[in-house]
């Protein structure tokens, strides 16, 4: 209030105000260009306390404050500070300015009776050293108390004698830090010198931070008048009288304030509290000592700064930069002695390990509890009344779980369960009523299956979920295996079953392409090529085929074939086997909007917020709710069906249908989660320092074997199926053609490198016909193709299927003919040799027959010569074969070599002729057959 009045005068007067110990912060609001604040405010320091409070994790402050502007005026800050690292203010302890021994005692007594143990002292010397001597005689000073002083009192611990530090040991305080140079020392120096000087009898005195401030606001006044070099006479004019003015208003102006305030703003150096330099007329903030009491003295243990936050030391050169062996806070080693680097510290009781910031006061009752009632799925919570001894017994999951967290609790917490129920025992309301129990600290908490959600944490904390999250829905299933007349297309999905037969025919082709010229089996008219071909192909699917395959490259892809159909067969028969054998189940319905949709009738928990939750986000009418209370009741609901007055799904907590599902797995299955919550938590008030210290011992039973031990206890024993975790919803998938794209490449590639392979092969071996010179003209190239077209057609006789038959065969007509012609001299016709290929060739050209008459055919002359690099052509053209076997051309041949008479000396027929060729070609590969057409008139034996 004074210090608002002075600065008030300052501005009237434009005469600047140097103060070097008004801390308040209020003043700050004021915004008067002519005050400059010469020292730190009250709030520069909060900072520096909440670091504290971060620093060893405590989650509740209570600050204790005088009641004047002093200590009214940091509050503000200091709460807004805390809140920043996540403490909260539970309560703020009020001392009277003047108060008595009672007053003091009896509000200590009152912070006895709260959890939290971490104050704030924010008070005068004089009343602190006062309030801590009441706090030791309480009892207030012993093991698991923390108390920070703000740095009203920590500027002056010095002048604090040591019998009255005695009842402040293991306290921490916040000191403004002042670098110690020389400077500061020879002032300390002449100060004390001076001062005895003064006052003979006072000995041992210090001087304090605002007397350094004090030192350095003069020097920074003189500065400034230096520079403004005013003259003193001429200093102050009068301002313009009316006739209603105040005293205030009569006030002389001086004419020099706003140039001297203005000089005053600007004036910067290095004085012996520090760097001095103002911004907006407040001194720039510095770094502050934390201290604790220990012994006589105090001790430093640590320093804070407004870049760096918490630091062990400081670089004496530059206290702006961290020194080689300073490190910054590291939060997260709560479990340590001295956190952050700091030195060891000596708590109240001479403690070195750290408060916990809490306890239960042993002047309270124990933890009232609150736990819900009800019927069903009492594994969670059961509530056991005995009406002989008139207690009360509650047991389950949740119960075993919160009392094997407190279990693993550093310390000891006692609590009762409180039921709640009515005068008849039933629940006294829903889960939500329950939950706002403890927001008007009706029960210090509530343990059992309470979910958590976000419209409850508004005003409780949970802990840490100790079961699985998420809202299910569950429904029947039915057997789905007798009602498909189709099912045996089922085990492939139809591009893998068009694959299939699209391959079944390119095998078959490809197979009739290598085997046509070679084997009997892949001959015959057209239709039987075509059916022979599909038949071989389709019946390689069970393996019956009965047609032989001779070539070796029809049996490499044979082979591969072979494979591919095995694995498909294979594949097939086993999903096809599982398709009618294995129960396929399927749920009667999948998603909650078509029972929405059909106007069905959906279960869901007594009490519970499922029921709201379907009714707002879903959409239901309340009418189509029913409450579940037991999962007896919900079998029969679910097996009576919505129509009969049951319900179609049950929709709860995943917890609750894991433990019916286990029951009753063959008639139902779980859908989803459909809806996204978190698990069952327990309940404390908002900002209990318990729940940090209860989520890490619920988490430390969850990663252990604890909790298994707990669910066999009261989970295993409602399972009715063979493997809990089994839910009965399988299916067996169709093969797709993903799973088998790999053989069906392989199958192809090696089919089209067979094919590729067999047409190199039977064009070069028939090359002499692509290769005849005349052949410009279309007509030409088409007689060609066709040429080929027909060799492709016709048998291979030089293969080795038919090189045996044919001269089995040759035998046999060689004897039939001996038989039907008595008369073996059969009289020689003329002949001629051809000796020019180009005749040769002309022939197979397509040449005309030449004119026969009505006497006889003509006749073919074929010489049988060595081969001396003529061309070697083959008497296989369809043309002469179609001639001979038609008996339309009669054969003679004539031999150069005397070996071959036995051949050569008698016309040839249809079976000889074939047997010719098959002995040239066997035993005498060195000759060679040409031939030409004579139009001489025989009579044809054969």
């Amino acid at each position: 209030m004074q210090a608002s009045f002075v600065v008030n005068l300052g501005d009237q007067a434009h005469v600047p105000i140097l103060s070097f110990s008004a801390t308040s912060p209020s003043l700050t609001s004021l915004q008067s260009s002519y005050f400059f604040r010469i020292t730190q405010t009250d709030s520069q320091q909060v900072k520096a306390i909440s670091a504290i409070v971060k620093n060893f994790g405590w989650r509740q402050v209570v600050p204790i404050y005088v009641d004047n502007t002093y200590g009214e005026g940091v509050i503000p800050f200091l709460i807004d500070a805390l809140q920043e690292v996540d403490a909260h203010v539970p309560y703020r302890s009020v001392i009277p300015a003047s108060p008595t021994d009672v007053q003091i005692e009896k509000e200590l007594h009152k912070l006895m009776t709260m959890q939290t143990r971490v104050f704030i002292v924010h008070m005068l010397p004089i009343l602190c050293t006062k309030l801590f001597a009441k706090a030791k005689e309480v009892g207030m000073m012993r093991k698991g108390y923390v108390w920070i002083m703000t740095n009203g009192v920590g500027n002056r611990l010095w002048s604090i004698p040591p019998v009255v530090l005695n009842s402040m040991q293991g306290v921490l305080g916040v000191e403004t830090d002042v670098p110690r140079t020389e400077e500061l020392e020879n002032f300390k120096m002449r100060w004390k010198r001076r001062f005895q000087q003064d006052n003979p009898a006072i000995i041992d005195v210090d001087v304090d931070v605002f007397g350094f401030r004090a030192y350095d606001a003069v020097f920074a006044l003189a500065f400034a008048v230096e520079e403004v070099g005013f003259n003193t006479n001429s200093d102050f004019q009068n301002r313009n009288d009316s006739v209603n003015s105040t005293d205030l208003d009569t006030f002389e102006v001086s004419q020099y304030g706003l140039k001297l305030s203005q000089a005053i703003s600007n004036t910067s150096f290095k004085g012996i509290a520090g760097d001095f330099r103002l911004d907006d007329g407040q001194l720039h903030a510095s770094n502050f000592k934390i201290v604790n009491v220990n012994g006589d003295g105090v001790r430093t243990i640590a320093f804070w700064t407004p870049e760096n936050g918490m630091l062990k030391t400081l670089n004496s050169a530059n206290t702006s930069t961290l020194s080689t062996s300073t490190s910054k806070c590291n939060l997260t080693s709560i479990l340590s002695t001295s956190k952050c680097n700091l030195s060891p510290i000596i708590w109240p009781g001479d403690s070195f390990s750290v408060p916990k910031g809490w306890e239960i006061p042993t002047n309270d009752k124990k933890l009232r509890i609150g736990v819900p009632v009800k019927l069903g799925f009492s594994e969670f919570v059961k509530v056991t009344k005995n009406p002989s001894t008139n207690t009360t017994q509650v047991t389950g999951f949740s119960i075993d779980v919160f009392e094997a967290a407190v279990e693993v609790l550093p310390y000891a917490l006692p609590y009762e369960f409180i039921p709640f129920e009515n005068s008849d025992g039933t629940m006294a309301g829903t889960y939500n009523d329950l939950v706002y129990q403890v927001y008007l600290e009706k029960f210090d908490a509530v343990v059992g299956d309470t979910t958590i959600r976000a419209n409850r944490s508004l005003y409780v904390d949970f802990t840490m979920p100790y079961t699985e999250s998420g809202v299910v829905m569950v429904v029947p299933i039915r057997d789905t295996r007798s009602k498909n007349a189709w099912v045996f297309l089922k085990p492939l999905t139809w591009d893998l079953w068009l694959t299939t037969f699209c391959f079944f025919i390119f095998i078959g082709f490809v197979i009739w392409v290598l085997e046509h010229q070679i084997n009997e089996d892949f001959r015959g008219p057209p239709s039987h090529q075509v059916g022979t071909s599909f038949w071989f192909s389709f019946s390689t699917m069970v393996f019956s085929h009965r047609e032989r395959v001779v070539s070796n490259l029809a049996r490499f892809l044979m082979i591969i074939w072979v494979f591919v159909v095995l694995v498909l067969t294979q594949s097939y028969t086993a999903n096809l086997a599982s398709l009618l054998t294995v129960e396929q189940l399927q749920p009667t319905v999948t998603n909650i909007k078509d029972i929405l949709r059909k106007g069905e009738n959906v279960g869901c928990m007594e009490n519970s917020f499922v029921c709201e939750l379907l009714m707002k986000q879903v959409g239901f009418h309340e009418s189509k709710l029913k409450a579940i209370k037991t999962m007896e009741e919900c079998d029969e609901a679910l097996s009576k069906g919505s129509g009969k007055g049951g319900i179609a799904a049950v929709v709860a907590g995943t917890p609750y249908m894991e433990l019916f599902i286990a029951k009753y797995c063959s008639k139902y299955t779980m859908i989803g989660p459909i809806y996204k919550t978190d698990g069952f938590g327990f309940v404390f008030p908002k900002r209990s320092p318990l729940v940090p210290d209860i989520s890490q011992a619920v988490l430390s039973v969850m990663e252990g074997e604890k909790i298994m031990k707990i669910e066999s206890k009261w989970f295993s024993q409602e399972s009715n199926c063979e493997d809990n975790s089994r839910t009965p919803r399988i299916s067996s998938n169709s093969l797709g053609l993903e799973s088998f794209w790999g053989l069906f490449l392989i199958a192809g590639v090696a089919s089209i490198l067979a094919l590729i392979i067999f047409v190199a092969c039977f064009f070069y071996k028939h090359r002499h016909v692509l290769e005849q010179p005349d052949s410009r003209t279309s007509s030409s190239r088409w007689r060609r193709v066709r040429a080929m077209i027909e060799i492709f057609n016709e048998k291979d006789l030089n293969s080795h299927t038919f090189k045996s038959r044919q001269e089995q065969e040759g035998i046999a007509g060689v004897g039939e003919e001996v038989k039907a012609s008595p008369n073996r001299n059969w009289p020689e016709s003329p002949f001629s040799y051809a000796n020019d290929t180009d005749k040769v060739f002309g022939f197979y050209k397509g040449q005309q027959t030449p004119s026969t008459t009505s006497h006889g055919s003509p006749e073919l002359t074929i010489t049988v010569q060595e081969m001396h690099g003529a061309h070697h052509v083959e008497l296989d053209d369809h043309y002469i074969r179609e001639k001979v076997l038609s008996k339309e051309l009669s054969i003679h041949f004539i031999c150069t070599q005397d070996q071959l008479a036995d051949i050569c000396t008698k016309p040839l027929s249809k079976t000889r002729f074939h047997l010719l060729r098959h002995k040239l070609a066997l035993h005498h590969p060195q000759f060679s057959l040409r031939g030409d057409i004579k139009a001489n008139i025989v009579k044809d034996k054969t």
